[in-house]
């Protein structure tokens, strides 16, 4: 790494050049499958002519004017997420962090509008929603919060997928909670699943005690999990959702939706962006929908996701290192019972396959909604020959 850079990341030796569906190809013209796509980012692929030709027409028509004017690609952008989500207003802004930050603010002005002295918004255990101080108070995990102590302080954590505990914690702090915010699958924790009717019950008792549910689709939604959010595999809806990665396959944009009492309470002058759905991001947006749309990704990444699951769990039956296979669509997480050195370059080096090892011991796989069976096969392949060999 060049020393002009910050030393915030620990990258590969290994640097890309081109990219084109689920492949990207190196400085040495070597071609690798790539099951991150940019940590669940790229979903309709890399270099998506549809992409392409919209990034390459709106930058020769207009890219920015601010918000200080009406913005159409916004507004359509807008319409097509509340109308997929169930949702009635969205918030544009740059990234994921700045999409929960939108939410926590909206519980604080949701618990300011009730008359609630020092609000609490309920969080999870081993959560991960951004790196602002804000989204980091929220987070969980030392190695996030190493020195970044007197953090503000305005959240409850309990384990994740815990009802009791969340009935628990309403006896005990019932009159300053407002919200729960909560990941449906805990991507960065080592994709961890929610347990079979937790995200119903959360909505019940939200309402129950007229809470907000604000649900941190950053990683699962726009297809991910083989709906477009996953907390339609439960058929609820939250009160407001977060949005980032997939939405503009590459190109930074994040959102902040929100619905019933949730949904007015910004005014003017209450929050913004500067870069925030600006004419490109928002086209790209609207352009990414339609290919999943077009293409049917949405069925592609549930019978994929089906398919590597099965298969992997078969291949890695008898891997003495492999401790748990799970997932939903094509997000995918094999918990290791002990961390492998470099397996993320012995992947790449010796198989053509970049994968990712969240906290330590999970490799998490996120291939673009694009692939297909023979891919599936080469992903499953290429991660059994790489624990082998360590």
């Amino acid at each position: 790494m060049t020393a002009a850079l910050m030393n915030t990341y620990q990258p590969l030796d290994l640097s890309f050049i081109k990219g084109l569906g689920t492949r990207l190809w190196d400085q040495a013209g070597r071609e690798y499958l790539d099951a991150v796509a940019g940590v669940a980012v790229t979903n309709v692929g890399h270099s998506h002519p549809r992409i392409v030709s919209a990034i390459s027409e709106q930058a020769g028509l207009l890219l920015h004017t601010s918000n200080l004017y009406s913005i159409d690609w916004q507004q359509s952008l807008a319409q097509k997420l509340t109308q997929l989500a169930g949702m009635e207003r969205a918030f544009f802004n740059n990234s994921g962090a700045e999409a929960n930050e939108t939410a926590l603010k909206l519980a604080r002005l949701y618990g300011w509008r009730k008359g609630t002295e020092q609000p609490l918004v309920v969080v999870m255990a081993n959560a991960f929603h951004g790196r602002t101080l804000g989204t980091l108070s929220a987070s969980d995990g030392p190695a996030v919060r190493l020195g970044f102590n007197d953090l503000p302080g305005d959240f409850i954590k309990v384990p994740f997928g815990d009802i009791a505990a969340l009935e628990q914690v309403q006896r005990k702090h019932g009159q300053r909670i407002v919200a729960i915010l909560v990941e449906p699958i805990q991507g960065e924790s080592g994709v961890q699943l929610a347990p079979p009717g937790y995200l119903k019950a959360l909505r019940e008792l939200c309402n129950r005690h007229a809470w907000l549910l604000m649900l941190d689709e950053i990683q699962t939604g726009i297809g991910r999990t083989g709906r477009w959010f996953a907390f339609q595999h439960e058929g609820i809806v939250p009160d407001v959702m977060t949005l980032a990665k997939g939405l503009g396959n590459g190109v930074p944009i994040g959102a902040c939706l929100a619905r019933g009492r949730a949904a007015d309470l910004f005014t003017p002058g209450s929050h913004g962006s500067t870069f925030g759905g600006n004419p490109l991001a928002c086209r790209v947006g609207c352009t990414v929908l339609e290919i999943i749309e077009e293409q049917g990704l949405l069925e592609n990444a549930r019978v994929q996701g089906e398919r590597l699951l099965t298969r992997l769990r078969a291949e890695l039956a008898d891997n003495p290192n492999v401790l748990a296979i799970r997932g939903q669509g094509l997000m995918i997480g094999i918990e290791l019972k002990q961390p492998i050195r470099d397996l993320t370059l012995i992947a790449a080096r010796d198989h053509g396959l970049l994968i990712n090892v969240t906290r330590g011991k999970t490799i998490r796989l996120l291939p673009p909604l694009t692939i297909d069976e023979r891919e599936v096969g080469m992903i499953v392949r290429g991660v059994g020959r790489s624990l082998s060999h360590v």
